[in-house]
């Protein structure tokens, strides 16, 4: 079943054209990553999705309903962990359910069961200053997936990590979503990331960001820590001559 469609959106930002007639779809329990150049677009995509940004043209719908600016339908990572350092880290997980008006001891109570599955299991009460950067990133996932929205929105969550962690976070982001099937909509510019975790790859052009391909990915799950078959790694090289075709490199 369809739960997010995007048809014709455009958006124009200060007299410069962002998105041109983007148009995609999100299936229930799907993983669909947008693949990208820098500056194309794609986390102002996000934008109009978690309602920051009103789009010129075209429509938004969430299980066929026209989106609104009160939408509870999206639960949404940004680039970096953005957790609040005089907080614990129970607390900043409890952040989004507080917002929602969730009783901070009801809050806690619900959260506290997940820090083993999330890896955090003993770092409840610490600062974010005392944790890696990957526990930080699992942290601010998990204060993303507590909300309980249907669609997760994560903009280029790993992009700030060091390559080592980074495989680690991906690793077990494809392990939690194996047996969560949290639907999702990740932001991305790493070709081996999107091939890694997703079902559908969409891929911009540069600004204005047009759709210019769609792929399905190939091959059983888990990808990391494999080799690949043949047709993920020519999917690899399909997604990189489509990107360099389009910068002209």
């Amino acid at each position: 079943m369809t739960v997010l469609t995007i048809s014709n959106v455009g958006l124009t930002l200060g007299g410069t054209a962002v998105l041109d007639d983007i148009s995609l779809h999100v299936a229930d329990g799907e993983f669909v990553s947008i693949l990208g150049p820098s500056g194309s677009g794609k986390s102002s995509l996000f934008r109009l999705l978690t309602g920051a940004l009103k789009p010129d043209r075209g429509e938004i719908r969430i299980n066929g309903d026209q989106l609104s600016r009160n939408s509870q339908a999206f639960a949404f990572m940004p680039q970096r962990d953005a957790l609040m350092p005089w907080r614990r880290i129970i607390d900043n997980v409890i952040l989004g359910l507080e917002v929602q008006g969730m009783d901070r001891a009801q809050a806690r109570a619900k959260v506290l069961p997940l820090f083993a599955t999330f890896g955090l299991a003993g770092f409840e009460h610490h600062y974010p200053a005392q944790l890696s950067g990957g526990m930080r990133q699992r942290a601010a996932l998990m204060r993303t997936i507590v909300q309980d929205r249907p669609i997760q929105l994560l903009d280029e969550p790993f992009g700030a990590l060091d390559a080592l962690t980074r495989t680690e976070m991906q690793r077990w982001l494809e392990r939690r979503w194996q047996e969560s099937r949290w639907t999702t909509l990740l932001v991305t510019h790493d070709v081996r990331e999107a091939v890694a975790l997703s079902d559908r790859i969409y891929v911009f052009s540069p600004r204005p960001a047009r759709i210019i391909a769609e792929f399905t990915v190939p091959g059983p799950r888990p990808r990391l820590g494999r080799t690949l078959p043949p047709e993920a790694i020519r999917l690899e090289a399909d997604l990189l001559d489509t990107l360099l075709t389009q910068t002209g490199d």
